[in-house]
C-alpha cells in the first residue's frame, strides 16, 4: 500500500513500513523498518527545512520530486532513484516473483532491503544495491589504511578502529552522494557485480541520497544537512610539534624554548598521555607537572598553545572510579567482570552517549586543564577496537576484535565541543582518531591514528586524506614520519621523514609525531607506571641536512599561513575541503579523475608527494582549465599536459594555479 502525505511517501508491505522524505536541496531521506514504530534519531543528520518537494503517482508508482533528484517507489517496493536528467542514480537490487513482468523477475528470492531477526529484538539488515554503471568510481567513506582512492571494488569494515575512521559518507563519479545513516557497526561491499550495505544489529535502514552536477556541490549539500566545521582557531593554523610522550614539565618547556631560540614558528606542543597518576584521574600528576599554570602561562607567552590528552578510560583503583559507577557513567559488559582495555591496568570507558557523563567529564577537564588556560583537547579513544556497544539496544559488550559503537567519537567529542561553547569559546579544536558522520560540527580535527613509519603507510596516508575530505571532514592530519617506529640516526628513516614533513606541509594540519627508536627508560618510580619514551623528535634530532629541509618547508608552511586561513574559511561556511582531489575543482577533466598520486591543496597548489624511497623525478599531470608555474619558477605552462619534474630530497613539486593568482 502506498500512501501520499504532505511531506512524504509512506508504503507499507506486510510488517515493513518505508519513508521517503525531502531532506534538504536536491535530497531524500529514506527509511525503513520492521517494528511497530518507524525510530526518529536523526542521528548524523539535522533536521529537516522544509522543502517544495513535488509527490505524485505516476503510473501506478509513488514519486517524490525534490530539486535535481527523483525518488520512485513501486508498487512491489522497489526503490529507483534518478537525476533531473532522467538519469539513474540508484536501484535497489531485487529478484523475486513480486511482478512476473518486471524484466529481473527472479525465481532467486533475494531482497533488496533485507531484515533477517536476531535474538533480542533487532534485524541484521542488508540493502542491496544495482551497478548501475560499470566505470563508477566511489570516493569517500572516510579512513582506511590502504592505497585505495577510487573505492569501487573494496569491501570496507563500518567500524571504528585505531587509523580506521568510518564516515560512511560516499560520492559517486555519477552525480550523487550517499550517506549510510546508521551508527551500528556493519560493512559496506562496493561491488563489480553489486553494492550491499550491512549492519549487523538494527532496527531501520535510513540513508539519505542527494544528486548534484559536480563533486563540490554533492559535498557542500552533505554539509548543509550534517553540519560545518567552526572557524578554525588561529593555532590550528601552523606547526604541532608531539612526540609519544614528553616525560616531564621541563622536557616540554624546554623543546618549546629551543623552537623559539631557532626561531622556527610553532604554533601548538603537545602533552601526550600519562601526564596523570591514574587513567580516569583527569589531571596532572605534580611529581612530574608540578606548575601546570606557569607551564601554561610560559608556553602563552612565547605564542604557544598547549594540546594536552584526555583518555575516556577510567581504572578501578581510581579516585573517581565508584562515583563513576555509583551514578551509571560506565560503559557496562553483558557478562563478566567490567573491564574494556588492559593497558597500563584493567580499566573501562566512561559512557560518553550519556549526557551526564559527558558533562562530567567536562568537569573533570575545565577544573584540570580549561581553568589554566588549555584550550585544545586530544581526544584519544584509547584502543577502541576493544569495545562494542550496540546503540540500537543500549547494551554494552567487551572483549578482544571487537570495535566501539560508531558513534562514540561523536558523543566523546560533543562532550568538549559543548563544555568549551558553553565557556564562550566558539572556535572549538578538539583532536580525535575515530570518527563517524557529522563529527566535524564539534570542532574536529581527524588523525589516521597509530601507522607504521615506512613509505607503505606514507602512500596510504594520501588517499585517506582526500577520502576524509570527501566524507565532509575537512580537518585532518597524520602523524609526519609515521607513528610506530622510525630511528632519528638511520639515513633511510631520514629520507622517509623528509617525504613525509614536506607532505605534512600541504595538510590541513601540520603535526610532527611518533614513537621514535631507542626508546627511553621509564622516568620515575610510581607504582604500574610503567610508560616510556621515544627517542627525540624535534626537526634538529635527524641531524643539520635534515634540519635545513624542515626549517624551508615549515617556513612555506607559516607563509601560506593567510591562504590556509581563507580555505578553512570556505570550510566553516561551505563544507569545503581543504585537501582536493584534482577532479573536485577539474570535474570536466576526465584525466583528473584518473590521477591518484597528487592533489590540490586548496584551489591553487597542485601537490605532487614523493612517496617512493629513492625517488628523484616524477610525473606529474597539470590539468587542464588552467595555465600552472612551479613553485620558485617563473614559466608558465599550459594545463592537460604531463611533465617529468625533478624532485631532489630538499624538495616536491609543487604547481600555482596562474589563473587565480
Amino acid at each position: 500500500m502506498i500512501s501520499l502525505l504532505d511531506e512524504r511517501i509512506e508504503y507499507q508491505f506486510d510488517a515493513e513500513k518505508v519513508w521517503i522524505e525531502p531532506w534538504g536541496r536536491n535530497a531524500v531521506r529514506i527509511r525503513a523498518t520492521k517494528v511497530a514504530k518507524m525510530p526518529e534519531e536523526n542521528w548524523a543528520l539535522n533536521p529537516a527545512v522544509a522543502s517544495p518537494a513535488q509527490i505524485r503517482f505516476v503510473d501506478g508508482a509513488a514519486e517524490l520530486v525534490n530539486g535535481k533528484i527523483k525518488a520512485r517507489i513501486e508498487k512491489n517496493g522497489k526503490i529507483t532513484i534518478f537525476n533531473q536528467k532522467g538519469e539513474k542514480l540508484l536501484e535497489e537490487r531485487w529478484r523475486n516473483r513480486r511482478n512476473l513482468l518486471d524484466p529481473k523477475c527472479s525465481a532467486l528470492e533475494v531482497e533488496g532491503r533485507q531484515f533477517r531477526p536476531i535474538p533480542g529484538g533487532d534485524y541484521h539488515l542488508t540493502m542491496r544495491l544495482e551497478n548501475i554503471d560499470p566505470n563508477e568510481r566511489i570516493y569517500g567513506m572516510g579512513q582506511y589504511q590502504q592505497t585505495n582512492l577510487n573505492l569501487k571494488g573494496t569491501d570496507l569494515e563500518l567500524a571504528q578502529r585505531n587509523s580506521q575512521a568510518s564516515v560512511p559518507f560516499a560520492v559517486s563519479s555519477l552525480g550523487y552522494g550517499l550517506l549510510w545513516n546508521n551508527p551500528g557497526v556493519g560493512r559496506v561491499v562496493f561491488g563489480a557485480n553489486l553494492t550491499s550495505y550491512e549492519v549487523y544489529s538494527t532496527q531501520i535502514l535510513d540513508y539519505w541520497i542527494v544528486a548534484g552536477d559536480t563533486p563540490g556541490e554533492i559535498v557542500e549539500a552533505y554539509a548543509d544537512v550534517t553540519g560545518k566545521v567552526p572557524m578554525i582557531p588561529e593555532h590550528g593554523i601552523g606547526f604541532w610539534q608531539s612526540k609519544c610522550r614528553y616525560q616531564t614539565q621541563e622536557e616540554l618547556l624546554e623543546v618549546a624554548r629551543e623552537y623559539k631560540r631557532r626561531n622556527l614558528p610553532i604554533d601548538v606542543i603537545v602533552c601526550d598521555y600519562w601526564h596523570w597518576k591514574k587513567q580516569g584521574e583527569w589531571t596532572f600528576d605534580h611529581t612530574y607537572w608540578p606548575d601546570p599554570k606557569g607551564m601554561v602561562d610560559e608556553l602563552k607567552s612565547m605564542g604557544i598553545e598547549l594540546m594536552i590528552s584526555v583518555w575516556p578510560t577510567v581504572d578501578k583503583t581510581s579516585e573517581n572510579y565508584y562515583e563513576m559507577l555509583e551514578k551509571g557513567y560506565l560503559i557496562r559488559t553483558d557478562r563478566g567482570a567490567r573491564v574494556g582495555l588492559d593497558f597500563q591496568s584493567a580499566t573501562i570507558h566512561f559512557d560518553a552517549t550519556n549526557p551526564l557523563a559527558q558533562r562530567y567529564i567536562w568537569e573533570k577537564a575545565k577544573k584540570s586543564y580549561y581553568n589554566i588556560g588549555i584550550r585544545t583537547f586530544w581526544l584519544d579513544e584509547s584502543e577502541p577496537e576493544y569495545t562494542a556497544y550496540d546503540f540500537d539496544n543500549y547494551r554494552y559488550h567487551t572483549g578482544s576484535n571487537m570495535q566501539v559503537g560508531n558513534r562514540y567519537p561523536v558523543e566523546f567529542a560533543k562532550a568538549f565541543y559543548d563544555g568549551l561553547t558553553a565557556e564562550g569559546h566558539q572556535n572549538v579544536l578538539n583532536y580525535t582518531r575515530c570518527a563517524w558522520a557529522g563529527i566535524q560540527k564539534y570542532g574536529v580535527v581527524i588523525w589516521s591514528g597509530d601507522i607504521a613509519s615506512s613509505f607503505e603507510s606514507l602512500r596510504e596516508q594520501l588517499p585517506i586524506g582526500l577520502n576524509m575530505g570527501m566524507a565532509g571532514i575537512p580537518w585532518w592530519s597524520c602523524d609526519i614520519g609515521g607513528f610506530h617506529g622510525g630511528a632519528p640516526a638511520s639515513e633511510e628513516y631520514r629520507e622517509l621523514f623528509v617525504r613525509w614533513f614536506q607532505f605534512g606541509t600541504f595538510c590541513p594540519m601540520m603535526r610532527l609525531h611518533g614513537e621514535r627508536e631507542p626508546r627511553s627508560a621509564q622516568l620515575g618510580v610510581q607504582e604500574g607506571m610503567g610508560c616510556t619514551a621515544g627517542a627525540p623528535n624535534e626537526i634538529w634530532s635527524y641531524g643539520e641536512t635534515v634540519y635545513e629541509i624542515c626549517k624551508k618547508y615549515l617556513l612555506i608552511r607559516e607563509s601560506l599561513r593567510g591562504y590556509i586561513r581563507d580555505k578553512m574559511r570556505e570550510a566553516h561556511e561551505k563544507g569545503t575541503p581543504v585537501m582536493r582531489t584534482l577532479f573536485y575543482e577539474f570535474p570536466e577533466d576526465a584525466a583528473c579523475w584518473q590521477v591518484e598520486d597528487e592533489y590540490l591543496f586548496g584551489d591553487r597548489y597542485l601537490i605532487a608527494p614523493v612517496l617512493h624511497r629513492g625517488q628523484d623525478t616524477r610525473m606529474v599531470y597539470l590539468p587542464s582549465g588552467a595555465n600552472w608555474k612551479k613553485m620558485g619558477d617563473a614559466s608558465v605552462l599550459s594545463g592537460g599536459t604531463r611533465i617529468e619534474v625533478a624532485c631532489p630530497l630538499s624538495e616536491i613539486p609543487v604547481f600555482e594555479r596562474v589563473d587565480l593568482v
